[in-house]
């Protein structure tokens, strides 16, 4: 297909060209409706001309009769004007004018008529178009005025022209705009075309390109951009997660073999093989948990519909949550406080909530615990774990601090991602998921969930929004 071939196929081109038909037409209709007004606007003067002049000779006719209409008609047909006259006696035979009866080549009664004609003194046989008014006079008489329109013939040959020029020059212009938008057009959707086949082929850093002019292709490429900046993240998630997957897995999967290849070799009972089958399924549930939480979080960044949404009182949870972990704290050598406010309703899956909780005391706890610092390097005896809950401009705070060694700042919203653990948490247990699934907890609630200093230690914010009880 040649260039100009795929140029004529293009819908810019053809919406080019229905806006020019539309437009031809539009001119078209104006033209015809200036001629129409304009051929009306001739009548109507020559037809308030011609009532003077039947006034004015019905005057003389009453003034003077039959001879002195004659002679006014006889005048005014010698002046020029465009004045149409014509006396006929009560026989039919023409007194005065510049008309014949024969000349008209109609039978003429009273009222009004368009006619054509041409002047008896006329050295040729040029018919004229003309208005005329012919009444009945006292006596027998008839008297015939009308008004040449010349002019109107004029004005239509003149409007004709214009019709048939604008028409023509309205098509080329119109012809040769709508090639030069649908270049410039086709020109943007080429380079969009372009890119897309450039990130399609593997370059997810390609982006459209915009031109700063905010219009609507402006607007999709910065939509697309967006979207394809959303693709790139994703992917780029995807890809560490499989291979933080294949590194973090892969020990307690070898694990895993290694225990059942042990109790293979060495079980000389009954027992031993029950021990060993503990120590399997402990194994093996571990590793369930992992991807019932990478599901979880999986399920939060696409939007997923949240499963079991109802409203319910997050104060209860946060008292239960710490009624749970309070044995835990204790075997750490850890004070729990609590400054719960309730009720404190939210809407959303009390389960999964109570996860999120749950892992924000589990890890103040693991890493508050005596042994891990007290945040002023002297390992002495750690400071409590708090967990407070309260209403705060509409949203609902659930906050748990510990006096442990804390996340620096800039590795904050880093420790939020999957399989993401620093290397002061390498030495203990756990796959990197816990904050991870709480942030994905948030999302899906429409809340927010933050790390902050505690000075020292670590504070866990989680924020959701308040259930409005009020409207029920």
């Amino acid at each position: 297909m040649t260039a100009f071939a795929k140029l004529l196929r293009t819908t810019a081109f053809k919406l080019s060209l229905a806006y020019l038909l539309v437009f031809t037409l539009f001119a078209f209709f104006l033209l015809a409706y200036l001629a129409f007004n304009a051929r009306r606007l001739i009548d109507d003067q020559a037809r308030d001309a011609i009532r003077l002049e039947l006034r004015q000779a019905t005057d003389q006719f009453t003034a003077g009769g039959p001879r002195r209409l004659a002679g006014y008609v006889a005048r005014r047909s010698r002046q020029p004007g465009g004045g149409l006259y014509l006396l006929i006696d009560p026989t039919g035979n023409a007194i005065a004018g510049n008309l014949t009866e024969v000349e008209i080549r109609r039978p003429l009664g009273p009222g009004e008529f368009r006619v054509t004609y041409h002047l008896a003194d006329a050295g040729d046989e040029e018919h004229r178009l003309a208005l005329i008014n012919a009444v009945e006079l006292p006596g027998g008489f008839r008297l015939i005025v009308g008004r040449d329109l010349g002019e109107e013939g004029g004005l239509r040959a003149v409007f004709l022209n214009a019709a048939g020029g604008s028409v023509v020059l309205v098509v080329v212009l119109g012809v040769l705009g709508g090639i030069f938008v649908t270049r410039r057009v086709l020109g943007r959707i080429d380079a969009m075309t372009d890119t897309t086949r450039s990130i399609m082929d593997g370059n997810l850093h390609g982006r459209l390109a915009v031109t700063g002019s905010n219009d609507e292709f402006d607007r999709l490429a910065v939509n697309l951009n967006a979207m394809l900046d959303r693709i790139e993240e994703l992917m780029t998630g995807l890809r560490e997660v499989s291979d933080n997957i294949a590194h973090d897995l892969k020990t307690p999967l070898t694990r895993l073999r290694n225990d059942a290849e042990q109790a293979l070799r060495t079980a000389e009972g009954p027992e031993d093989f029950r021990r060993s089958l503990d120590d399997i399924i402990a194994e093996a549930d571990d590793l369930i948990r992992v991807f019932n939480a990478l599901l979880l979080i999986a399920r939060a960044e696409a939007k997923g519909e949240m499963p079991a949404a109802e409203p319910f009182d997050l104060a209860a949870v946060a008292h239960d949550v710490t009624e749970l972990y309070e044995p835990s704290a204790e075997e750490a050598g850890l004070t729990v406080e609590t400054a719960i406010d309730g009720p404190l309703t939210v809407r959303g899956s009390r389960e999964l909530i109570g996860q999120a909780v749950a892992n924000l005391v589990d890890n103040a706890i693991k890493y508050g615990a005596k042994g891990h610092g007290d945040g002023n390097g002297d390992g002495g005896a750690p400071g409590p774990v708090t967990i407070s809950a309260r209403r705060l401009d509409g949203k609902v705070e659930v906050a748990v601090a510990d006096r442990g060694p804390g996340v620096p700042e800039a590795d904050r919203s880093r420790v939020l991602e999957r399989f993401v653990r620093l290397e002061t948490a390498r030495t203990r247990p756990g796959f990197g998921l816990g904050l991870s699934l709480v942030a994905a907890v948030a999302r899906m609630h429409g809340g927010e969930f933050r790390l902050e200093d505690n000075g020292p230690g670590l504070r866990a914010v989680l924020m959701l929004p308040a259930e409005d009880m009020s409207a029920s």
